[in-house]
């Protein structure tokens, strides 16, 4: 089984909570019990979180080599030059190495995207702008870091496709089983 969640903000990817932990976790979303998360979300992001039941599927996914292409939709402060995006795509130094190269785009218009609760901070004298990243490699907070980078720091993240596999119209809080032809552009 492969099922797609959209995962809301302030939910942990895990189904056991964190001692003294104010956020919630998977198990309050009625998901078959044998399924874990392929891979992660940080409980301050939003989007597609894969879940399976096999063993390997995570490996086949998540591993470096396999170089599956994530994309996220970043909302970032200020509006980032061309050269600061050329400088997301060559990869930026982050802890103690470089990123991958990436694909790094404006998305012009911005995404139409359910509301987030709690709402973004609105600065009315500091614009935002969306941004698409599409990664190979998913290190620890990598996006937040990334954009933080090149002096543009993260406001809002949502990882919206996983191979082929987009997130699409499911509503946060949701989830669904991919069906054939979705689960081989997942592993495509």
């Amino acid at each position: 089984m492969l099922l797609a969640l959209h995962k809301p903000y302030g939910v942990l990817s895990q189904f056991t909570p964190e001692p003294g932990s104010k956020w919630r976790t998977l198990a309050d979303f009625q998901l078959p019990p044998a399924a874990y998360a392929l891979g992660r979300l940080d409980a301050d992001s939003e989007g597609l979180l894969l879940l399976s039941d096999e063993p390997g599927l995570n490996s086949r996914l998540l591993d470096p080599a396999a170089a599956h292409p994530r994309e996220y939709w970043v909302q970032v402060e200020r509006i980032p030059t061309a050269a600061a995006l050329q400088r997301l795509a060559r990869g930026v130094k982050i802890g103690g190495g470089t990123t991958q190269p990436c694909t790094a785009r404006r998305l012009e218009p911005a995404p139409a995207l359910p509301p987030r609760d709690p709402p973004v901070r609105a600065r009315q004298t500091v614009p935002d702008c969306w941004l698409a990243l599409e990664l190979t490699e998913g290190k620890n907070r990598q996006v937040r870091r990334m954009t933080a980078a090149i002096g543009h720091p993260t406001l809002r993240l949502l990882r919206v496709r996983i191979g082929r596999f987009a997130l699409g119209d499911l509503a946060p809080g949701n989830w669904r089983e991919l069906t054939t032809a979705e689960r081989a552009s997942v592993l495509a």
